[in-house]
């Protein structure tokens, strides 16, 4: 029996072994052509680079047209998590705790934004930002993406909530709290770990949306994933600034997962991720 264990032991790593080969190998090769000329990338199939150079990310560092795409991005990516997790906490607090005329058909509702592709809704955004005067601004982004963000940080954070016994409600109140202290102060920390988990997926689905961020925007808050479907020139792609720029692309999110990964696994430990 320790033998069957011991291979079964075995086999289980090398899977896992190869696995995680598969998952690094675009990675590591995206890494590789950031660090390469076009000549090269297109005249020699080498492994690693074979004269390294970091000229890639230099133009990316030195140029507004580059750079301004990341900070763009950070922007309304930021703007639309704060807003979401403010807008999603009193709603998912009264899908946890009340129930009303229509609470589940405005739920499912909620989810069916989630589901609609963002195409359905990038032309009348665009036309209700331009005859408004918010086309080309971050805000504009970010409010267009707390269309499909919203709706998933009040179905994680309902799952979070409804957890929570409702006596620590009551108990609150008997001892003289109001409801907004009672929430900030009480209520909030014991679902921590679920706002952890909303305002990453917030940040992930917006860092990574495309179509309405391109469309709801031109020069001022173009974003850098906009940037990196422009690069074509005379010459044709510039193929080591675009893996330069995907590297620089992935950097934030692995940020963002580094620091609420204890939270993440909380959120699938409690099977509402």
């Amino acid at each position: 029996m320790a033998a069957v264990a011991e291979s079964r032991g075995r086999g289980a790593a090398v899977v896992m072994v190869l696995y995680l080969l598969f998952l690094m190998l675009p990675i590591y090769w995206l890494l590789t052509m950031s660090l390469k000329t076009n000549r090269e990338i297109l005249g020699v199939f080498s492994l690693w680079p074979q004269n390294p150079t970091l000229a890639n990310y230099r133009t990316i560092l030195t140029d507004p047209s580059w750079y301004m795409g990341y900070v763009n991005s950070l922007i309304y990516v930021v703007m639309n998590t704060v807003i979401s997790i403010t807008v999603a906490l009193p709603a998912a607090y009264a899908f946890s705790r009340y129930r009303f005329l229509g609470d589940k058909h405005l739920f499912f509702w909620l989810l069916t934004n989630r589901m609609a592709p963002a195409a359905v809704f990038a032309l009348p955004f665009f036309q209700l930002y331009s005859s408004i005067g918010l086309f080309d601004t971050h805000i504009a982004v970010a409010l267009a993406h707390c269309l499909f963000n919203v709706p998933l940080a009040v179905w994680i954070l309902e799952g979070f909530m409804s957890g929570v016994p409702r006596e620590i409600d009551e108990t609150a109140y008997i001892d003289g709290y109001s409801f907004p202290r009672f929430f900030v102060k009480i209520f909030m920390p014991l679902i921590a770990s679920g706002i952890g988990v909303a305002a990453f997926f917030c940040f992930m689905f917006s860092w990574v949306e495309l179509l309405l961020s391109r469309t709801l925007t031109s020069v001022n808050a173009k974003p850098i994933a906009a940037t990196m479907t422009r690069t074509v020139s005379a010459s044709g792609l510039d193929w080591g600034v675009l893996a330069a720029a995907g590297i620089l692309t992935i950097i934030p999110g692995a940020l963002v997962i580094w620091f609420v990964r204890n939270y993440i696994a909380k959120g699938f430990a409690l099977g509402r991720v």
